[in-house]
This record gives C-alpha cells, sequence and structure tokens, in this order.
C-alpha cells in the first residue's frame, strides 16, 4: 500500500518531533503493509513556514536513517497546503512541493471556518494544471452545511482523500458517518493515514481498507491505497485511472465474477 498522507518527518510541525518516533511510526506502517510514505508537512504560514527545499532535504536525510536502520520504505516529498491567496504561485516556485513532483498536491481546508470562494481556489489550481487533494474532508467541522461544496470540487476534478482512522471509527461517530456517506456516493478516490505520533494518529491503513472492500468491493478499495496512489508518484493523468465508484459497483463487480465462472464452467 501506499500512504500519501503522513506527518513522519521528525521536529518539522505536529507530527513525530523526533527521529526515534519516526523511526517507530517508519517500522508501524511496514508491519501494517505499507511500502511507500509521502512525508507531507504542514505549510501553514506563520505557524508552520515550512518550505519545498527544505523538506526536500530532510526526506533524503530521513530515508538514509531508515536504510541505517533497516527499515524497508521508501520515501517520497509532498507537504499539507493550507489555503492561501498565492497558492497557485507557491506552487509554481516550489515552495509548496508537489507529491513526489507530481501534478498532485495535498490541499488542507481550513478545519473550522469554511474559507470563502474555496471552489474558486481549487478551481484556479486545476486550471494551472496541478491537481488538487483535499484532505479529510469528513473531519472539517463545517461539512454538514457545505457537503455540497464537496460533491462540487469532486465533480470538477479534484480528488477527495479520507482518513483511515475516520473510517475505522478513531475520530469519533460523525467523521465516520461522513466517511461512509461519501464513500456511498462515490466521491472517494484516497485513503491515507495523516498519521502524527505512535499514541491515537499510527500509520495504519489495513483495517480501513478492510472496511472499504466489505463496503465497496476489493477493487474499489485497492484502488484508493495502490491504483490511485500509484498514478500520483508516476505523476500520470487522473483520467488515465479508474472513477470513484460507490457500493453499486460492488454488487456490479460480484456479477461479473459470477458471469465469468459460469462461462468457465
Amino acid at each position: 500500500m501506499i500512504d500519501l498522507h503522513c506527518h513522519l518527518l521528525p521536529g518539522i510541525d505536529d507530527g513525530a518531533p523526533d527521529l526515534e518516533t519516526s523511526l517507530e511510526m517508519a517500522r508501524i506502517a511496514v508491519a501494517d503493509g505499507i511500502t511507500t510514505i509521502a512525508c507531507t508537512p504542514h505549510i501553514y504560514p506563520g505557524l508552520y513556514d515550512n518550505n519545498g527545499p527544505d523538506i526536500l532535504r530532510r526526506v533524503a536525510a530521513l530515508q538514509a536513517d531508515l536504510e541505517d536502520a533497516g527499515i524497508a520504505l521508501k520515501l517520497v516529498a509532498g507537504c499539507d497546503a493550507h489555503l492561501t491567496p498565492t497558492m497557485v504561485g507557491e506552487l509554481n516556485s516550489g515552495h509548496i512541493p508537489t507529491l513526489a513532483g507530481s501534478r498532485y498536491f495535498l490541499f488542507e481546508p481550513p478545519h473550522h471556518v469554511a474559507p470563502p470562494r474555496l471552489e474558486q481556489s481549487v478551481m484556479a489550481t486545476l486550471d494551472a494544471g496541478y491537481m488538487p487533494i483535499i484532505t479529510h474532508p469528513e473531519r472539517l467541522s463545517w461539512i454538514e452545511s457545505h457537503y455540497d461544496t464537496m460533491k462540487a470540487l469532486a465533480r470538477a476534478g479534484a480528488w477527495m482523500q479520507l482518513t483511515a482512522g475516520s473510517i475505522t471509527g478513531r475520530f469519533g461517530k460523525r467523521p465516520q458517518y461522513w466517511s461512509e456517506r461519501m464513500l456511498d456516493e462515490g466521491l472517494v478516490h484516497l485513503v491515507a493515514t495523516d498519521a502524527h505520533n505512535l499514541r491515537n494518529r499510527k500509520p495504519l491503513l489495513a483495517d480501513a481498507v478492510a472496511m472499504v472492500a466489505a463496503r465497496l468491493g476489493d477493487a474499489a478499495a485497492r484502488d484508493m491505497v495502490v491504483t490511485r496512489p500509484g498514478m500520483v508518484l508516476a505523476n500520470a493523468a487522473p483520467a488515465a485511472g479508474p472513477r470513484a465508484v460507490g457500493p453499486a459497483a460492488k454488487a456490479s463487480t460480484s456479477l461479473g465474477v459470477l458471469r465469468r465462472l459460469f462461462r468457465a464452467a
């Protein structure tokens, strides 16, 4: 599996505080079946003033530390970019690093206040040739009043990324409800850990993937942690991959399997 959202870099934001924690988080991820992690620290002006060149240097250093520790985990760079008026320019300059140097990047809306002109901001990045991935919409405090906005963004071409812990209930019933609703309505493209620590935010995907598979089928679950993340790392065009699906696809897939079995018989 590929985890495209993880705060693994030590001492750079509210994620891993030190190298020891980063290494233990990496071990947990590998044991869970994760083979590649995107290191995505916050870029939040005035709070986490990180930048692309420094993030890339830190990712290279942590990769060397993993190799020294015998941890078989591949790292790529990225960030969790908070909305700013100059986002497109910051993407163009490399101040905001995209995921593995691709067209894709993590776009984090404010948690507690719905930003004005969100749709226009997302469209501006799309028009500039970037592919925004909206992070953890199910956990936003304002999703109830702006759910139609999320649906509109998905229809416009943005990808939606759920947090694994929201699906499994680790963040409570409300994020779990919105996760299930978005899954059922075919709005979800990716599942990631958004891991921060060794306590309540570990880098775990497998349980959430199993729950998605039970709800939507194995193919849909695999698309969220293998197929589409692989497209991101390869900088493939979004249209080249599978579309997001709801539960109806599970029934269609099962019917297709039965038909093939009957033909074989």
